[in-house]
Parts: C-alpha cells; structure tokens; sequence
C-alpha cells in the first residue's frame, strides 16, 4: 500500500480536503499534508487549534478489504502515532480514549475519524494533529508540544515521512 500525498500550503482541514479528494477522484489511499490549517476540526465538533509549524495530516484509506474492525482499526491508528512519538520522545506516552495522546497528562496529539462512503466503497479519514513546536494553552486542559519536551527543534518534513512509512507499512498488513 502506498499513499499518495497531497500537500498544500494552506487549507480549511485537511479531513474536509481528504473527503473531496475521495469523492472527485478515483484515489483510494492518500496523504493529505498541509502547512496551516484555518478550521482544524476535533472530537465532538470541538476545534482543533492549528498553530503554523504544527502537523496536520490526514490519512484516507478504503475499508471494504480489511481484516480487522473499525473499533480495532481505530485502536491501532493511535497506536501508529504513538509509534512515531516514541521515536523522539522516550518516555511514557498514554492513550487517552477516543483518539488522544497525552505527555506527562499532557495533550500532544488528537486524532479524528470519519467514515464516508462512495460508489459502495467505504473510507476512513484520520485526521492526526501533533503539536510539534507550538501548544494551545487551555485553563482546565494542559498541553504540550515535542520541541518543548526535547528541548529540540524537530524537523517536521523528516516526520512526515516517517509516519507515512508507518501507516504504509502498518496497514498493508491488515488486508486480505
């Protein structure tokens, strides 16, 4: 499997792009990347802050040929990005359920699903936000961001690959 990879400088979420892409072209794997992000969403109609120099990344795949259960396959996509944290970060990393990372009670990460269908094929999009250089400072929800806990700039391009050779190779293994 291998996804292809749709970047753009500026967009209003890359879950909504992910979606228009699946519905006006044949694509069924892709990697939507973008640089700023207007109206990140999140759980529960919530916003997603999406402060420049921050990941924002949806990944969009079929479901039709799977092997496991969209509950499963959710369960493992936090577990995609938490891989890709554990690379930088050594420490404890805690999923929070539905779809949160969290460092030292910390959120880092959130990850949004939503499943469309087309033509009788089914997709999932999982949006995945990481804070990479800047956090959203809420009163009653602390966060955090990787440069802060490295005390690092982190390259956001060498990210970027490395969580697309993760999915690639993570899912592939998990169709018929």
């Amino acid at each position: 499997m291998k996804f292809k990879i749709f970047r753009f400088k500026k967009v209003e979420s890359t879950n909504n792009l992910a979606i228009k892409i699946i519905k006006n072209s044949n694509n069924d794997y892709g990697m939507v990347i973008a640089n700023e992000q207007k109206s990140g969403r999140g759980q529960y109609g919530k916003k997603w802050i999406s402060y420049k120099g921050n990941l924002f990344i949806s990944f969009f795949y079929k479901l039709d040929d799977l092997t496991v259960t969209l509950k499963q396959v959710t369960k493992i996509n936090c577990l995609l990005v938490k891989k890709l944290l554990s690379i930088y970060y050594k420490k404890k990393i805690i999923f929070k359920k539905p779809n949160d990372l969290l460092i030292n009670k910390k959120k880092i990460c959130g990850i949004l699903q939503e499943k469309i269908s087309k033509l009788k094929k089914k997709y999932l999009i999982v949006g995945i936000g990481i804070n990479l250089v800047k956090n959203p400072n809420f009163k009653n929800y602390p966060t955090t961001n990787l440069s802060e806990l490295l005390n690092k700039k982190v390259s956001k391009n060498k990210i970027e690959k490395q969580i697309k050779k993760i999915f690639e190779t993570k899912l592939s293994k998990l169709y018929k």
